[in-house]
């Protein structure tokens, strides 16, 4: 069996059929580990929901930030933005069925060594206590969805702190695991910025940047950052090549030390980072 991470699909359908023919994929054989945002800004997000979801335990998938946009819409009424390609699946007739299925998606993965989120850990988060603030959100949105999801809007606070509960608690975590780029060491988090990693001054880094991070000792496998690109490093795989932007959508087997990344060229117009 092969794990292969897959980057940012966000709705590009017809990339993601051509990548998985391009590393032969097989339902009976192998696992896809999607990062988050299999849907929103591309043109056929319905059409990537039911895929995902058909292939049950051969897919694992962690929200990230669109994902959870396209429930609070769905559920807690928030509203449509502007470059939102949303509409067919509020409108499908499996609608319920894909929610539900969103819904039970957790926010973090642990397997093998490997930490799946979709944008990062600040630097106090082991990967232990990774797991445990995501399944708190998983609980969240399992019992109260529409509270969650109302009000996971929101910047602050921006400083992590043991003693936080409650919404801010919540809300702190959700912006960690589905908006975070940059931090500082002693972690606060900045959710404006979405360049380069040097496009930041000091006390800012990149998330993974952090010297000492409690997450070190596993290999954290992300996406969200388009500006970053394919990021290999000892103990990070970031996989968001910027396909919904005219990049390329990318996979990397897991389990294959030294692979190349597998990628297909975009369909989508040339534009700027999210």
């Amino acid at each position: 069996m092969a794990r292969w991470a897959i980057g940012d699909v966000q709705g590009c359908f017809e990339e993601l059929e051509l990548l998985l023919a391009k590393i032969r994929f097989s339902a009976e054989r192998d696992q896809l580990w999607f990062v988050g945002d299999l849907v929103n800004r591309g043109p056929r997000s319905l059409a990537v929901l039911r895929l995902a979801r058909s292939l049950q335990d051969n897919a694992v998938c962690v929200l990230g930030n669109h994902d959870l946009h396209l429930l609070a819409v769905a559920l807690a009424g928030a509203r449509v933005r502007k470059n939102d390609t949303l509409e067919e699946i509020l409108n499908a007739p499996d609608r319920a069925l894909l929610l539900e299925w969103l819904l039970q998606r957790p926010l973090a993965h642990f397997a093998a060594g490997d930490l799946l989120v979709h944008a990062g850990v600040v630097p106090q988060w082991s990967p232990a206590q990774t797991l445990s603030l995501a399944a708190e959100l998983q609980q969240a949105l399992r019992t109260d969805s529409e509270q969650l999801l109302a009000h996971m809007y929101g910047d602050m606070p921006d400083l992590w702190q043991a003693s936080l509960c409650g919404m801010p608690r919540l809300r702190f975590a959700i912006n960690v695991l589905t908006r975070m780029r940059f931090c500082t060491a002693d972690g606060r988090i900045d959710l404006k910025h979405k360049g380069k990693p040097e496009s930041v001054s000091p006390p800012w880094i990149p998330w993974f940047a952090a010297p000492e991070r409690a997450s070190r000792d596993a290999r954290i496998v992300f996406g969200h950052w388009s500006a970053l690109g394919l990021y290999r490093a000892p103990g990070l795989l970031g996989l968001d090549t910027g396909c919904v932007w005219g990049g390329a959508l990318t996979a990397m087997d897991l389990d294959a030390p030294g692979s190349l990344p597998v990628s297909v060229v975009s369909r989508q117009p040339r534009a700027s980072g999210q």
